[in-house]
């Protein structure tokens, strides 16, 4: 019912009475004045005068399907949104429900309070100034199939920057960055049997509005936000709509007819580690190599010392010194 008030308030360029909306939403008054209330609570600035009624004034800069809707292109991805304020971390909450509920819904959240990353790191999360989602997705595939997900996920980050004239690198297979310097990591999860995936979930962390002070020293010279590369404040509601829409046109052409050509072509032209001399480190093992190729398997394909080609799969891959 609180939705039907704001959508009453948004098609409403000026006053609306308390009668109005009563009359059409078969509400007493005093009920419309307690979801008024709890609108404000949410960040909504909305206006009451006397005989005149409600006026919205201006939206918060939230991240609820009922402010990301109006970008969404999807026919599934995003149609489905659980909203947090505040949340631990949005992956573990995916898990918690990804089990009944439908293909595409995103749990998103202002904050989390521990949100992690790959290899069990932590992520800083504060509140209202990033965009920390988790994807929910059923695909019908092997399990050996699952990383290319994370590469999907990465070409659609970079495709909604560049949609929002930003310019950022793919360091493979789940990084995204400005200048060398990190915006957005994707963590994804599976739950699944030897030969069939159950589910996926796919975590997006991206720094969309840190100031320098949001970001912990020991990180400043590894990690920035969209806000201090492009010196201004990026549409958070806009760039999670598109990373939606992009997302849902590459996942579905992989789905459907296993095609990873454009997600491909995304993260070998704007790579940061091909033709570059790269460190892998697997456990102890940490070897030196040049990355030359990101092949049809999603796999990195590195070149040793005799001219011995391997591809990797996982692993921590980074620029020779600069780790």
């Amino acid at each position: 019912m609180k939705n039907k008030i704001l959508e009453k308030l948004k098609q409403s360029e000026d006053f609306i009475s308390g009668q109005e909306i009563s009359k059409e939403l078969h509400m007493t008054r005093a009920a419309i004045w307690k979801y008024i209330n709890i609108l404000r609570e949410d960040g909504y600035n909305i206006e009451s005068v006397p005989s005149k009624g409600y006026r919205l004034v201006s939206l918060p800069d939230i991240l609820s399907y009922e402010e990301i809707k109006e970008y969404l292109k999807t026919d599934f991805m995003g149609r489905s949104i659980y909203y947090f304020n505040s949340i631990d971390s949005t992956n573990k909450k995916a898990k918690e429900i990804a089990q009944d509920e439908q293909e595409g819904t995103v749990i998103i959240a202002e904050e989390q309070t521990a949100g992690k990353g790959r290899m069990g790191r932590s992520w800083v999360s504060p509140k209202g100034k990033g965009i920390w989602m988790s994807l929910i997705l059923k695909p019908t595939m092997e399990p050996m199939k699952v990383p290319k997900l994370t590469l999907i996920g990465a070409a659609a980050v970079h495709k909604a920057l560049e949609n929002m004239k930003i310019k950022a690198q793919v360091k493979w297979p789940n990084d995204i960055l400005i200048d060398g310097k990190k915006i957005c990591g994707i963590l994804t999860e599976m739950s699944g049997e030897l030969n069939m995936v159950n589910y996926v979930i796919m975590g997006i962390g991206i720094n969309v509005n840190l100031d320098e002070k949001d970001i912990p020293d020991q990180l400043k010279d590894k990690a920035t936000s969209l806000k201090i590369s492009t010196g201004k404040e990026i549409n958070r509601k806009e760039l999670t709509a598109n990373i939606l829409n992009e997302f849902e046109k590459l996942y579905i052409s992989f789905k459907e007819k296993d095609q990873m050509n454009e997600v491909l072509k995304i993260c070998r032209e704007n790579s940061i580690l091909l033709g570059e001399e790269v460190k892998i480190i697997r456990g102890n093992d940490v070897r030196i190599g040049k990355a030359i190729d990101i092949n049809e398997n999603g796999e990195l394909l590195i070149k040793f010392e005799g001219d011995k080609v391997e591809s990797i799969i996982a692993g921590e891959v980074s620029l020779r010194g600069n780790d």
